[in-house]
C-alpha cells in the first residue's frame, strides 16, 4: 500500500500559477470591430502550478505549491487544494489584490483565445520566498510566474540540494528573455515543453535541434498534442502516441496534466517510456473532464 501522503517525504514543490479561469465558449470567433453570442460560461480552479500539482498529489505525489493570489480567490478553491493533499505553505494571498485570471474564449472546433490578468503573479519583487521548510522536497518544478522570481526560488532551493526541472510554458515566447532561460536551463535537470516552447529555448541557446540541447540539460521532455511525446536524452530519443480521448471537456490544462502523470510515474522509478505514457493517460483523462 502506498506511505500516506503525510508521512512520506515530500517530492515534488511547483512554482506556478494558481488561477480563477474564466470560460467562455462560442460558436465562431467574431472578426475584428464584430460580436459573437456566448453560449456558456464557467468558473473553474486552473492555472499551471494549481492544475500540474492537482493531477500528480491525485496520483500520489507528495506535492506544494508556491504561488500567490488575491484576496478575493475563492475559499473553495482553497479548500479543493487542500483535500486532495497539497502542501499550501507557499501559497500566499495578497490582501487587496485581485487573483490571476485567465479569461478563455473557446469555439466549436476546439480553438482557443487566452487573456490574463496576472495579479499579483505579475511582480516578483515583494515576494516572499519559502522558509527553511523546502528541505523537506526533493524537486522543483519552474512553470509560469515572474522570471527575476523563478530565479531567486531556484538559487534558494539549488543551496538547499534540490533538483529543478525547467518549465516556462507559454511565458517563455514573452516573459523570459535570452539571459534569464539560459540562467535557469543552467540549473536544470529536465526541460518541459511543447514544439513551440522548445523551438523557443532551441533558439535562445542557439541549438539547431532538440538534441543539441543536450549540452545545456540532461533530459527534454517533448508534449506534441495529437502525436503524443517524446524524451530526448543523451541515452537517445523515446517517443509514445497519443492517448486519444473519447470525448473533450476542454484542451486548457492538458499539457499540465501530463506533466502530473508523468511525475507519477518518475517518482515511483518507472523506466523513461512508462513516464510518458503515464503522462499521455493523465492528459487524456483531463480532457475528457476528469478532475
Amino acid at each position: 500500500m502506498a506511505q500516506a501522503l503525510s508521512t512520506r517525504p515530500r517530492d515534488l514543490l511547483v512554482s506556478g500559477h494558481v488561477n480563477v479561469d474564466r470560460f467562455l465558449s462560442v460558436g465562431t470567433f467574431p472578426e475584428a470591430d464584430r460580436t459573437a453570442p456566448i453560449l456558456s460560461q464557467r468558473v473553474a480552479l486552473g492555472g499551471t502550478g494549481a492544475n500540474l500539482a492537482r493531477v500528480a498529489s491525485r496520483f500520489g505525489v507528495a506535492t506544494g505549491l508556491v504561488a500567490r493570489v488575491g484576496g478575493d480567490f475563492p475559499t473553495a478553491f482553497v479548500r479543493s487544494l487542500r483535500a486532495t493533499g497539497i502542501d499550501l505553505r507557499g501559497l500566499e494571498r495578497i490582501a487587496g489584490a485581485p487573483s490571476p485570471t485567465c479569461f478563455i474564449v473557446e469555439d466549436r472546433h476546439g480553438g482557443q483565445r487566452t487573456l490574463i490578468d496576472q495579479g499579483p503573479m505579475g511582480s516578483g519583487r515583494a515576494f516572499r520566498l519559502p522558509g527553511k521548510w523546502i528541505e523537506e522536497y526533493t524537486w522543483l518544478h519552474v512553470t509560469t510566474g515572474e522570471p527575476s522570481f523563478q530565479l531567486r526560488l531556484v538559487r534558494a532551493v539549488r543551496a538547499h540540494g534540490l533538483r529543478v526541472a525547467a518549465d516556462p510554458a507559454q511565458e517563455i515566447h514573452y516573459r523570459w528573455d535570452r539571459s534569464q532561460f539560459r540562467e535557469l536551463l543552467g540549473q536544470s535537470e529536465i526541460l518541459f515543453g511543447n514544439r513551440g516552447e522548445v523551438a523557443r529555448a532551441q533558439e535562445y541557446v542557439g541549438a539547431a535541434t532538440p538534441a543539441d540541447l543536450l549540452e545545456h540539460v540532461p533530459l527534454i521532455v517533448r508534449t506534441e498534442g495529437r502525436a503524443g511525446a517524446t524524451a530526448f536524452s543523451r541515452a537517445g530519443a523515446v517517443h509514445v502516441p497519443a492517448d486519444r480521448p473519447r470525448s473533450t471537456r476542454t484542451m486548457v490544462g492538458a499539457g499540465d496534466a501530463f506533466r502530473g502523470g508523468f511525475y507519477a510515474a518518475w517518482f515511483e522509478g518507472e523506466t523513461l517510456r512508462d513516464c510518458l505514457r503515464a503522462g499521455v493517460r493523465a492528459a487524456r483523462r483531463w480532457i475528457e473532464g476528469a478532475r
